[in-house]
């Protein structure tokens, strides 16, 4: 390492080519990089989709879900099978392994679903897929109190033009009911001409249809040959003959049949503003950037707005612009980041010659810029958590140049040249540099193995935080002593300062240009008069080194047992505040969002009227509610809601996935209110406040079985979520009941709910004596009541983009009561028609609104909010763990019991962090261990890790935060940031060693030399993320815990290196010695291939 350090330092050129390299390599990589507004991830799920139209769940679960269950439990790489059996639909939920390789797994589940030849005829091809997590970027709505079949066309006609604009390539249509064709035969009608459904459907069949014929080879050449018939609209199917009388007569549908070209028998109704609605929406896929496709959307809307191009009474306008939260969110790091690296400046020009201090934190450019590289293997995108990522990277990434260049500082205050000065400086501390940076990669890596949904969410962070770190080392190494090896002009540094903070602050514009002319000039300002600033500093904090500082030294090495016992109590402080519950948990804080999300579910069976009249008086209550605050607000300010979303017979908006909703039967007990509120840059109010202001509006309900309010944009599951098996069924609602009444006497509980729902009223059929002797069999009664009352689907038919159904079925009037199954006729194999009731026994009982199951059994999930201002999540999980599930148990033998949502996500994280942190302290201690040639050693330095710690907690004390997972992701990097002033500090101390000194001096000596080094890194990585540590926002508040784990943590552990590692490091050679193995110096070898000198002791110590 020699010979290439000492060729840069004086090679100008290669020197800048690098720095230049780095510089427009990163720039070009940046432009091509996507933006979101969270990281794009893989869920590693794979779902298993079968519809099972006109089935009930129980009729699901046993011909569907639990033959595809025993096929596909066992697959290697597969975790856990969850399944759900709802009306007309089969869901299979594969939970893959970490690691698993998801391609391999999927194909593995399409051969054993192609396999299995025993699912009934009347299902459908199975739909087998990865779960995504797709990045909607827009919604375009279209609305107006015009038909429905008016908005479909003009929402078909908007979508078709957004798929052709350059940069969008996916766009979906909701909100509207897709097509069908509806063959409607009376009952009458085919007792009068003597026919079936079944033949009726048989007739369109044949009528309709596109045959290849082959081809024709003839000598003038080959000649191919088509049957051309499928019809596509309703008037065509009227004229198809159903059959031919002797007399040569024609029965067509018409005769016979209404022909309704319009949509799915579903109750579906959605509104925007109170007006019908149909939603277009658009995502970005791949490596479109977010920004882009906004933008292509918006000028999309102006044109149309412009030209005027829309029907009459239908008007267009935009809805859930994630773009904006992005760019609040960019704007927000942005200005965070621009503070820090001020911050950043002043700290270093005041410990440092200006010169260098502006080529030290000129390393934040090179290695940011240079890092953009290095993240496009990972698929990395500029997000609001790599943003994040940059800033907590920004006071770490001058660390090994602030070593670098204060060592290079202190050789030239010796009196060497400055070439010799930056090449000695370099190779002085260029281990104890390498092995720095090599252990604050080691606690970051950690993060990239957390399991669980939020290891995916926060991947990004580590190698980001990690590409920065290699690409510091880069440039602290090989392009820093080239700048620090030769005099360069103030006024230039200077003038070159001001533009650039100039030209940061303008860019983005987070302030006026004059703003940011007035910090250029005070920056300008403080470097004019930085020489007589910084010496009247230097002087002080000399002074304060020489007296105050080595004094209390002094004093802890004279009285090493009272050292350690301060910090022994500190630590046992510490945890005793922990263990006494004054600092709380919280998995995952609330992420403010700039929605409102009202979920609501209905009996099942409840009447698309009844739901809306629900939705209504929840509308008008969110009404009302906006009335309050735009009455407090000044006379000029806009609306508090932007908009207001409505749904009935689905819940788009909260991501519910409702099976049966898109095939057969009503989801008509499902509905939604959706409220978009003022960008939170733009009110006072938190939607988390705004959203409880709403439920106390609303009140009690009559009618709903559950009301779910939401106001966050991102979450890992519910607060209080458990899944509950028994193979007593009965057994198991009993259970569900307790638990229910025993979290409702939590304060802060509310929204509890469990999964089991009663079903529809159901009429059982079977088949009397009788009706065999007439030769029928349960299949044809139940085929031909399906016929009637669901449908016979005759064709599927490609219409433009959409794929249109063909049914045949009774008319509306004969399928909406229970005498209309009593008046229909039952054909015989011989064509005799005989009363239904003479055929089939009835009984009617209730069924289940769906069914689920978990790794083969059936399951019911209980879940609850809770106001983290009242109660904890994880204290009421705890508790009910520690003393209320257990005797359940014993309660109901045979009961078995999982925690989901939030808490599992927890368990997930927790543990794969601690192993992963394990890990990382005996890489960390490895890497220690090498440079030092000892065992103990590396343990004084990492002496420093518990004490950061105790930052971390007293941090978030002094914040008002509780703690969070991502404090821990904090406090598991802090374990290699911390350790790197210890190693600088212990690797003087050995070189004082070597050269003949008494180990009580050269520990202080070392302290004393290493100070300004060790105070400025960790002074730089505070103050770097000081302004996140500070943000007021609401919209970083969940960034903030990890922010303050690494900058208090840091600065906590300053105090301990500086003097608790002295005084460990002083009872250890007192321990040695006692033991015979006093410290003595490696006179065989001088460091490590000639560079710094952190030889060790004896082999023994």
């Amino acid at each position: 390492m020699k010979a290439p350090i000492g060729w840069m330092a004086r090679n100008h050129v290669a020197a800048n080519l690098l720095m230049g390299f780095l510089v427009l390599s990163g720039l070009l990589t940046l432009v091509g990089t996507k933006k979101e507004t969270f990281p794009e991830f893989s869920l590693d799920v794979i779902q298993v989709q079968i519809p099972y139209l006109g089935a009930s769940p129980a009729e699901v679960e046993v011909g569907v879900v639990s033959r595809i269950e025993e096929r596909l439990i066992g697959i290697e790489g597969i975790d856990r099978v969850t399944s759900t059996a709802a009306e007309g639909m089969a869901s299979i939920r594969l939970e893959l392994q970490l690691g698993a390789h998801v391609e391999q797994v999927l194909e593995n589940v399409k051969n054993e679903v192609d396999r299995i030849e025993t699912l009934p005829v009347e299902t459908e091809k199975p739909v087998i897929s990865e779960l995504l997590r797709r990045n909607r970027v827009i919604d375009v709505v279209l609305y107006g109190n015009v038909s429905e079949k008016a908005l479909k066309v003009a929402a078909e006609r908007v979508r078709d033009d957004l798929r052709s604009e350059p940069g969008i390539s996916q766009v979906e249509l909701t909100g509207i009911r897709p097509d069908e064709i509806s063959i409607e035969v009376s009952e009458r009608a085919l007792r009068e001409h003597g026919l079936s459904l079944a033949q009726v459907t048989d007739a369109v069949r044949r009528a309709s249809a596109n045959l290849p014929g082959g081809s024709v080879k003839s000598e003038e050449g080959e000649i191919l040959i088509r049957t051309q018939g499928l019809k596509y609209s309703g008037l065509e199917y009227e004229e198809i003959v159903v059959s031919t009388q002797a007399n040569g007569s024609e029965l067509r549908i018409a005769d016979i049949a209404q022909v309704i070209d319009g949509f799915e028998d579903t109750d579906l109704i959605s509104r925007f503003n109170g007006k019908p609605a149909a939603v277009v929406q658009v995502y970005r896929i791949g490596e479109q950037s977010a920004l882009q496709v906004a933008e292509t959307v918006h000028a999309y809307l102006t044109g149309v707005t412009q030209r005027g191009s829309l029907p009459a009474g239908i008007d267009i306008g935009y809805s859930r612009d994630d773009t904006k939260i992005l760019n609040s969110r960019i704007d927000l790091l942005l200005r965070n980041a621009r503070l820090g690296i001020i911050l950043v400046f002043i700290c270093l020009s005041l410990f440092l010659d200006l010169r260098l201090a502006f080529w030290v934190m000129m390393g934040i450019p090179i290695s940011f810029l240079g890092s953009f590289v290095l993240m496009q293997p990972f698929d990395a995108s500029i997000n609001m958590l790599s943003l994040f990522a940059f800033i907590v990277a920004l006071g770490m990434v001058v660390d090994d140049a602030i070593i670098v260049g204060e060592n290079i500082y202190a050789q030239r205050e010796q009196g060497s040249g400055f070439v010799r000065a930056a090449v000695d400086g370099t190779l002085e501390v260029g281990t104890p540099v390498v092995f720095s940076i090599l252990t604050s990669i080691a606690a970051f890596t950690p993060l990239f193995f957390v399991d669980g949904m939020m290891g995916k969410f926060m991947g990004v962070i580590p190698v980001i935080v990690i590409a920065v770190l290699l690409l510091s080392l880069i440039e602290s190494l090989f392009i820093l002593p080239a700048h620090l090896s030769s005099k360069g002009s103030l006024t230039f540094i200077g003038v070159v300062s001001a533009v650039a903070f100039l030209s940061m602050f303008t860019f983005g514009g987070s302030v006026s240009t004059l703003q940011a002319a007035m910090i250029a000039a005070l920056l300008l300002v403080f470097v004019l008069f930085h020489n007589r600033l910084t010496a009247w500093f230097t002087s002080q904090l000399r002074h304060f080194i020489d007296h105050q500082y080595t004094n209390t030294l002094r004093l802890a090495l004279n009285h090493p047992g009272s050292t350690v016992a301060v910090g022994v109590t500190i630590l046992l402080i510490t945890v005793g505040w922990i263990a006494g519950g004054h600092t709380k948990f919280v998995f995952m804080p609330q992420i403010e969002s700039d929605y409102v999300t009202i979920s609501i579910g209905m009996p099942v069976g409840t009447t698309a009227r009844q739901s809306e009249a629900v939705v209504r008086k929840v509308e008008s209550a969110a009404l009302e509610v906006r009335d309050e605050y735009d009455a407090l607000a000044a006379a000029d300010s806009p609306s508090l809601f932007r908009n207001v979303f409505s749904f009935v017979g689905a819940q788009p908006l909260a991501g519910a996935t409702r099976m049966g909703a898109n095939g057969s039967g009503s989801s008509a007990h499902l509905a939604e209110v959706g409220i978009e509120l003022l960008p939170s840059e733009e009110r006072d109010v938190g939607s988390d406040e705004i959203a409880r202001r709403i439920r106390e509006t609303v009140g009690e309900l009559a009618g709903p079985e559950s009301i779910t309010f939401t106001s966050s944009l991102f979450s890992a599951g519910n607060d209080i979520e458990m899944q509950l098996a028994s193979k007593d069924f009965d057994q198991l609602l009993q259970a569900v009941e307790r638990l229910k009444a025993e979290i409702g006497g939590y304060p802060g509980t509310s929204d509890i709910q469990d999964s089991f729902q009663e079903g529809k009223v159901e009429m059982k059929l079977a088949l009397k004596e009788r009706a065999r002797s007439l030769g029928l069999t349960l299949t044809d009664l139940g085929r031909q009541v399906r016929e009637g009352f669901y449908g016979a689907q005759a064709l599927r038919v490609q219409r433009g983009r959409d794929d249109v159904r063909v049914m045949v079925r009774y008319p509306e009037a004969e399928r909406r009561s229970l005498t209309n199954i009593e008046q229909m006729r039952i054909r015989t194999p011989d064509g005799t028609q005989v009363p239904f009731s003479e055929v089939a026994e009835v009984s009617v009982g209730r069924g289940y609104a769906n069914i689920q199951r978990a790794d083969g059994h059936r399951v019911v999930s209980v879940s609850a909010d809770v106001d983290e201002k009242a109660a904890n999540p994880d204290e009421i999980n705890a508790d009910l763990g520690d003393r209320f599930l257990p005797t359940l148990q014993q309660d109901y033998p045979g009961l078995s019991y999982s925690y989901e949502g939030q808490e599992r996500e927890r368990q997930d994280s927790f543990d794969s962090l601690g192993r992963g942190f394990v890990v990382a302290l005996f890489v960390i201690y490895a890497l220690l261990a090498i440079p030092f040639r000892s065992y103990t050693q590396p343990l004084v330095v990492m002496l420093a890790i518990p004490f950061s710690m105790v930052g971390a907690v007293w941090g978030h004390v002094l914040m008002g935060l509780d703690l969070a997972l991502l404090s821990m992701f904090g406090i598991v990097a802090l374990s290699g940031v911390v350790v790197n002033d210890s190693l600088v500090l212990l690797s003087f101390y050995n070189q004082l060693l070597g050269a003949g000194m008494e180990r009580r001096e050269a520990l202080v000596e070392a302290s004393k030399q290493r100070f300004r080094a060790i105070l400025l890194t960790s002074l730089t990585t505070f103050f770097g993320l000081l302004p996140m540590i500070l943000e007021r926002s609401v919209q970083a508040q969940f960034l903030i815990p990890m922010a303050v784990s690494l900058g208090f943590g840091i600065l906590f552990a300053t105090a301990i290196i500086l003097i608790g590692v002295p005084t460990t490091m002083l009872i250890l050679g007192d321990v040695l010695e006692f033991y015979g193995h006093g410290e003595r110096l490696d006179q065989d070898e001088e460091g490590i291939d000639g560079v710094g000198a952190m030889t060790s002791p004896t082999t023994a110590g």
